[in-house]
């Protein structure tokens, strides 16, 4: 190998080192966040929102997480986690607000309140479940501001990004979702039109694969029939020679 072409190897191999090391140190910045990660986001439905709880005050263990709720919703079910004791927060809205049935409502949860039973292992990460019914804005982000009280010190995740700021440069951003469009019926009745062109679809090319097999056999049946009565004819025709020959 020539001098040029090590040293060509060396710095590509420099490089691709030194990409991964920035991969690697971004992957556990965001791993350091606290995160809400949605099982479904569509506008009107009822989701289970999972948030990531990581180390937040160095090397102390969390103790508390107090989850905000956007002004958009308003209730959330926390599911049981046997590390944590939970609670609601209510508050008293400033006029009524009005539902989609016609009911109006005076009240919202405004906070979930986890409290961990022993401090989270700062090493170690936990997830707490909520379930709620997501607002009918489909493109409206909703923010979860989340303060992280530890044995010392803590953290509180509530800084939300500029106009086409990217929330990952944030030092402390809160968790956050965007609401997407509804699921359309009319998708509902293509897909069900579709599986059944696609049965459909089935049951002639099983009738087609039927035809085909019995006309098969019925091909394979004849051809036997001829190589049986060739075979005969050829065994006569040998006793034959073979009487005339004695």
């Amino acid at each position: 190998m020539t001098t040029s072409v090590l040293r060509r190897t060396l710095s590509a191999a420099a490089v691709a080192g030194g990409t991964a090391v920035l991969m690697l140190a971004g992957m556990q910045g965001a791993s350091a966040h606290v995160s809400v990660n949605p099982d479904k986001t569509a506008a009107d439905s009822y989701a289970l929102l999972t948030f990531g709880i990581p180390h937040g005050c160095d090397s102390s263990g969390t103790t508390k997480v107090t989850i905000t709720l956007p002004q958009e919703l308003n209730d959330a079910q926390p599911t049981v986690n046997p590390n944590w004791t939970v609670e609601k927060v209510t508050e008293t809205l400033a006029e009524p607000r009005k539902q989609a049935d016609g009911t109006s409502i005076t009240k919202r949860t405004s906070k979930i309140v986890y409290t961990a039973k022993a401090p989270l292992d700062p090493h170690l990460r936990d997830a707490l479940v909520l379930s709620v019914k997501l607002p009918d804005t489909a493109g409206k982000t909703l923010y979860f501001p989340t303060l992280q009280n530890c044995v010392k010190g803590q953290t509180d995740w509530k800084e939300l990004p500029k106009e086409g700021q990217d929330p990952h440069s944030l030092e402390a951003p809160a968790p956050s979702l965007t609401v997407t469009a509804a699921a359309g019926h009319g998708d509902h009745g293509a897909a069900a039109a579709s599986g059944a062109e696609a049965e459909q679809a089935a049951s002639v090319s099983g009738s087609s694969d039927s035809g085909s097999s019995a006309g098969g056999a019925d091909a394979r049946s004849w051809a036997g029939l001829v190589a049986g009565l060739a075979g005969l004819g050829l065994g006569g025709a040998a006793f034959f020679r073979k009487k005339k020959s004695a």
